[in-house]
């Protein structure tokens, strides 16, 4: 066998190995097309030469760049933070980095374009809202730049959770609490995801019989002002609502600084309940019981797309949201009186538990 060289080529391990150089290239681009007679052929010959592949040769000759760019617009630094480390742990150890890239949604367009021209990443994973937006998609395709968008998209190429099936199991349970009167706090009117969780608090209050007017339905847009401005309009309802539902963690923080301004404790005379199960949950007084939805999870499985070269998702592959239970929430029986440990529930990522 040929003794290597320390600045030994693609093509001689394709010499040794008895392929072409593309099918070489093709292995250390991780193509699906190649046999797994061809591929232990190949690294049979990287493991007797200790072979390195040159990644700035590589990247030149793929005119892309071993990056991959999260793209967010900064709304919900919650869900961002989730995803970061979900897709830093994904990446660890792997020839591809990750890069950080907040953009406006009103210039999103100019700048992801531009992105692109400068630094050709490999991939680009959207998170929601920005998610939700097909020109964005559509700028990534046609620089033939992979792209994984996370959250609720149209026609099913997001990676996502069932929204709306989560926040039904979640208003269920309240209502096994006793809790008949449960204001709503929902998110951006044009954001599909806060579209789902919506329908899904509807469907169960529906389900329920229970009043889902105009008065228990605050509209928000994510933030914690938001939270605040909507908590202080459903706590002057009357008769005031036992539990209010917000659509992500940051308004549900807002509600409780809300119902402190105004002398409310919670859980004691109001609980509250928020979405997403982001770090914030667990820091709040009292910790939030959240929805969480699987936002490591889908980060990983956006890194795993991108390293194979895929950017639809499998129509198979599910995320399930789960309830976390902590201490903002207490059943509606107990309200006036000191705080309670909160009941044990077990896994409620499926619609109406029995």
């Amino acid at each position: 066998m040929k003794v290597p060289s320390s600045r030994m080529t693609i093509t001689e391990i394709a010499e040794m190995a008895g392929v072409s150089k593309k099918t070489v290239s093709r292995y250390f681009n991780h193509a699906d097309l190649l046999s797994g007679e061809t591929r232990a052929k190949i690294e049979a010959v990287i493991a007797d030469t200790g072979f390195v592949p040159n990644a700035q040769a590589r990247a030149l000759a793929l005119q892309r760049n071993f990056l991959v760019a999260l793209i967010h617009d900064n709304s919900d630094r919650g869900v961002f933070e989730l995803v970061e480390a979900g897709m830093t742990e994904a990446l660890e150890g792997s020839e591809l980095a990750l890069v950080l890239q907040p953009m406006a949604a009103r210039d999103a367009a100019v700048r992801l374009r531009a992105f692109i021209d400068r630094l050709r990443p490999t991939g680009v994973v959207l998170l929601p809202p920005l998610s939700e937006r097909e020109d964005l998609a559509e700028i990534c395709a046609n620089a033939q730049v992979r792209c994984v968008r996370l959250g609720r998209v149209r026609g099913d190429h997001g990676l996502a959770c069932d929204d709306r099936s989560a926040m039904a199991t979640l208003v269920t349970w309240l209502v096994r609490l006793g809790h008949n009167r449960i204001g709503f706090i929902g998110g951006p009117e044009s954001s599909l995801t806060a579209q789902q969780r919506e329908l899904g608090y509807l469907d169960a209050m529906a389900d329920h019989g229970l009043d889902r007017g105009p008065s228990l339905i605050v509209a928000g847009d994510n933030t914690f002002e938001s939270g605040i401005s909507a908590g202080r309009l459903l706590l002057e309802v009357s008769p005031r609502p036992t539990v209010v539902v917000a659509c992500n963690d940051e308004m549900a923080n807002g509600v409780l600084h809300a119902a402190t301004q105004a002398g409310i404790t919670v859980p004691a005379d109001l609980s509250v309940v928020g979405f997403d199960d982001t770090p914030l949950a667990a820091r709040t007084l009292p910790p939030l019981t959240s929805m969480s939805v699987p936002w490591i999870a889908m980060a990983h499985e956006a890194v795993a797309r991108i390293a194979k070269g895929l950017s639809q998702p499998d129509a198979a592959a599910g995320f399930e949201a789960e309830l976390i239970i902590r201490d903002s929430v207490m059943p509606a029986a107990t309200a006036g009186t000191a705080p309670q440990p909160n009941p044990s529930q077990p896994n409620l990522s499926q619609p109406n538990p029995s």
